[in-house]
């Protein structure tokens, strides 16, 4: 889940940064399924956790720095 929750907020920033500087196609095509992929993945771990507050799960939905919020309030 950490890993997963920092590749997403990486490759959003990368995105974010290409879009507003360069606007590298390439990276748009390789960063954007990355961090789809990540962010499936947080929410999908997340919402598995069923121990912790509904509040806490929801968090994960942020996209980019949900998975961050969620290992803060996890651990």
């Amino acid at each position: 889940m950490r890993i997963a929750a920092w590749v997403e907020l990486v490759s959003l920033s990368t995105l974010l940064i290409n879009m507003l500087t360069v606007h590298v196609d390439a990276i748009t095509s390789t960063c954007g399924p990355v961090h789809g992929c990540a962010y499936l993945i947080v929410v999908i771990l997340t919402l598995n956790l069923r121990m912790q507050p509904m509040r806490t799960r929801l968090l994960a939905l942020i996209p980019g720095i949900g998975g961050v919020l969620v290992l803060r309030r996890i651990s």
